[in-house]
């Protein structure tokens, strides 16, 4: 039987009875519609979550710490590795060297210090913290009220909010209360916050003394979010220009650890934040780092549990998904059945005039195979327009919450062209058995049937 013969017959026999293979056929429809809406649900999941921390800047960044810190030393983690005494010190000619690595746009030294901060002729205590200019970028200050520093070199300041809070002389907020951060920077923006700090300066041989000095800064701005997130519990109050707050030469943990270093002039670092072109070459270049004698951490160190967790999520809402599916395909059977025991005669027929049964097998398969293409197409498009009605109905809800739209719901080519296939492969497999009771089927009984 040629194909196009095959493909009339088969359209033809499907239109014959109308009601019946078309409530099979919105079955296998539900059941697509199901296994997508689920899928989607999973795949948006996980594209929101990658695209918060894609913004936030934490994919394509790498904390590299010495191995003389002893809280960050693990030893067991790394057989082979010196001991913390005998590991390299991360000074300047490491940071430069990391720096000069392939793949790596810039590597920026943690600065950050504890401090006296007089504002009003209040004094404060806090943790300042130095940002470089690509950290404009960063989602934290997309939000940001007032404005970003003018420069690397501005004696500015931006205010994290419970800071600017604080200065307010605002009482802590509860946990389901908004601050209103525009608030908080009309009140603060221009003011002039006065930092009292200890400097280094390098004298004669291996000493270095310190000497108290004080730097005013200008608020420029308060910042909603915290764009440290991986600084662990040293989270800064207030952040300057990072090459300003390195020429202020404060004295760091690391200075008192490497004592001789300090005193050459050359700085030491407790952390660099290193910014890799792409994210897939973020392990590469942490291999290239430890090669060098540090220790590293990656935002992908910490999601690897995060991407075993929606793998089983996909798993599973995959599996309830195809449940429907798989009460479609006993629908199939049962048409295909009916069928068979209607067309009994037809089927005898053909036989008698040459057909073979491979013919017929393939003529109840093409029946199938049609249910099943068709009810896929239907069931993606419903389960496309149930997410987006979701997805609008959740929308709505944020914004009466106060809070930017998310897209929680994703339905990508990929998936649309799988749930087609998928359906088509489901409703082969269900029509597999009627399609064999068919084939063997006696012409001669079957022209006695009546």
């Amino acid at each position: 039987m040629k194909g196009y013969d095959l493909v009339e017959l088969a359209g033809r026999n499907l239109r014959e009875s109308v009601l019946r293979n078309s409530l099979t056929t919105v079955g296998i429809a539900v059941g697509v519609a199901s296994l997508v809406a689920m899928l989607s649900l999973g795949i948006g999941l996980q594209q929101m979550a990658t695209k918060r921390l894609g913004k936030s800047g934490l994919f394509d960044t790498v904390i590299v710490s010495s191995r003389r810190d002893i809280t960050r030393f693990r030893r067991y983690a790394d057989p082979n590795a010196p001991a913390p005494a005998e590991s390299r010190s991360l000074d300047e000619t490491a940071r430069q060297q990391i720096a000069e690595l392939p793949h790596v746009l810039e590597a920026n030294p943690d600065i950050r210090f504890v401090t006296e901060l007089r504002v009003d002729g209040k004094p404060y205590l806090g943790t300042v913290a130095g940002l470089p200019s690509s950290a404009k970028a960063n989602e934290a200050f997309e939000s940001v009220k007032g404005r970003f520093f003018s420069s690397d070199t501005a004696p500015e300041a931006i205010l994290q909010k419970s800071f600017a809070r604080e200065l307010s002389g605002k009482e802590p907020k509860r946990a389901d209360e908004e601050d209103d951060v525009a608030a908080l920077a009309t009140a603060l923006v221009g003011k002039k916050l006065t930092l009292r700090y200890a400097e280094r300066v390098v004298g004669q041989g291996v000493a270095y003394s310190v000497v108290s000095r004080e730097q005013q800064l200008t608020i420029v701005g308060v910042i909603d979010l915290d764009p440290e997130t991986m600084r662990g519990p040293t989270r800064a109050r207030v952040f300057a220009p990072l090459k300003f707050a390195q020429g202020l030469h404060v004295i760091q943990t690391s200075d008192l650890r490497d004592p001789v270093g300090a005193a050459s002039g050359e700085p030491t670092y407790m952390t660099l934040s290193v910014r890799v072109s792409d994210p897939k070459q973020v392990e590469a270049v942490q291999d290239a780092v430890r090669k060098m004698g540090f220790n590293t951490f990656s935002i992908l160190d910490a999601t690897r549990s995060l991407r075993r967790f929606f793998a089983v999520l996909d798993l599973f809402l995959g599996i309830f998904g195809s449940l429907a599916l798989a009460v479609a395909s006993i629908g199939i059977v049962n048409t295909l059945i009916m069928a068979i025991l209607e067309r009994r005669r037809e089927i005898g027929i053909m036989k008698a005039i040459g057909a073979s049964d491979a013919d017929v097998k393939k003529l109840f398969l093409a029946e199938a195979g049609a249910m099943g293409v068709l009810g896929g197409v239907v069931g993606v498009t419903l389960g496309w327009v149930i997410g987006q009605v979701i997805n609008l109905g959740t929308n709505v809800f944020l914004r009466r919450q106060e809070l930017p739209p998310e897209q929680i719901w994703s339905v990508p080519w990929w998936l649309v062209a799988a749930a087609i296939a998928f359906a088509f492969v489901i409703s082969l497999l269900s029509g597999w058995y009627p399609a064999a009771r068919a084939a063997r089927l006696d012409p001669v009984q079957t022209l006695r049937y009546e």
